[in-house]
């Protein structure tokens, strides 16, 4: 950020501050500075004793550091002296400056202004606009991938992202809330979602090991224009929600191979108890036991194979039989025909759909 933007606030100030005001930044450079002639210096000692929220004094001046989005120091507003006067100064001053800067991010920032787009809030003929102003190429290929911390939250997940990506013109790191950032992440033109699991796996083994956070990533598609980042920043949340549902044991969820989650996920409540009703009219899923659902899950997961089924159930063949006949009589499905063993796998996520609350009570 430019120091002239610090320096105009603070001569603004000048005319009703008693005292000398100003700004340093992250190596103690003054940048800003009602007395001119300070502009320039450097006091490295003043840096060394910054803290990242509070007051703190050096070399005879008052401090107070401005807001950043990072839990590193950037800026730190000061006054002249460390008596009550000062730290008022201070503090008025901070404020002022935590204003301005603030403004000039939001209207100069380009991380700033990639949020405003995944979060849809640029319209359409603006986008373009405004990415030219910043010197952004709108028409390079980018992912979007949501980072979700799962368990206790901790704000260094955004300083060590940025030490994964840091190249800050063509990566972007987007802090949402307490527990979601976003990498919004330039990809080359062969990058296939293999290549993003890859790299959503890098992220997440990195933050286990340096942090303890357990999170879920979701991966949006590649989009090949700028304006498409808001959508492929709702895949990436739709991957995540879907696989809350259907792949529970999955950290890493791509939204391109979500498969009939991905339908399913779409469907109003009613549509979904309709089917189900129509599916089983002698009896729903809720009449199979767990040993049942046991035999269905590893049936479907061994490709409908009844010596392979049995095998990994360590039950003879012909039990496996007398239990699949036993679901066709519940059910009316035969889950050995193609046809019905599909039917049933459908009903299955719906009805696991439904339990998870997730569903929508209209249509989409």
């Amino acid at each position: 950020m430019s120091g002239k933007i610090f320096q105009s606030a603070i001569l603004e100030m000048k005319e009703s501050a008693p005292r000398t005001l100003g700004v340093i930044d992250e190596t103690g450079c003054v940048i800003a500075c009602s007395e001119p002639s300070v502009i320039g210096s450097h006091w490295e000692d003043a840096a060394a004793e910054a803290v990242t929220d509070g007051f703190f004094h050096a070399r005879g001046h008052t401090f107070k550091p401005l807001r950043c989005s990072s839990s590193n120091f950037e800026f730190a507003a000061f006054a002249e002296g460390e008596d009550e006067l000062a730290r008022n100064l201070c503090g008025l001053a901070a404020a002022g400056l935590n204003s301005t800067k603030d403004y000039y991010e939001e209207k100069h920032d380009r991380t700033t202004f990639v949020k405003h787009i995944i979060l849809d809030n640029v319209l359409p003929g603006d986008i373009y606009i405004k990415s030219r102003e910043l010197g952004l190429d709108g028409t390079r290929q980018r992912a979007v991938l949501l980072v979700r911390q799962t368990g206790e939250t901790d704000s260094a997940v955004v300083d060590v992202l940025k030490g994964l990506f840091p190249d800050r013109r063509r990566d972007f790191i987007v802090s949402l809330d307490e527990r979601e950032t976003a990498l919004v992440k330039e990809v080359e033109e062969d990058v296939g979602v293999s290549d993003l699991k890859q790299l959503a796996v890098a992220i997440e083994d990195t933050l286990r090991s340096e942090l303890m956070v357990s999170t879920v990533i979701g991966v949006g598609s590649v989009c090949r224009q700028i304006k498409d980042l808001a959508n492929a920043y709702r895949e990436a949340q739709v991957a995540i929600e879907v696989g809350k549902v259907f792949d529970t044991a999955k950290s890493i969820i791509t939204y391109e191979n979500l498969g009939l989650g991905r339908l399913i996920y779409q469907l109003p409540t009613t549509m979904c108890e309709m089917f189900l009703q129509e599916i089983f009219k002698k009896h729903g899923i809720d009449a199979l036991d767990r040993e049942t659902l046991d035999t269905i899950l590893c049936f479907f997961d061994n490709s409908l194979n009844i010596s392979e089924t049995s095998r990994k159930l360590f039950v003879h063949r012909n039990t496996l039989v007398y239990r699949l006949e036993k679901i066709r009589k519940l059910t009316g499905l035969d889950l050995r025909e193609f046809d019905h063993a599909v039917v049933f796998k459908v009903a299955l996520m719906v009805h696991r759909y439904l339990a998870s609350g997730s569903a929508a009570p209209h249509g989409a």
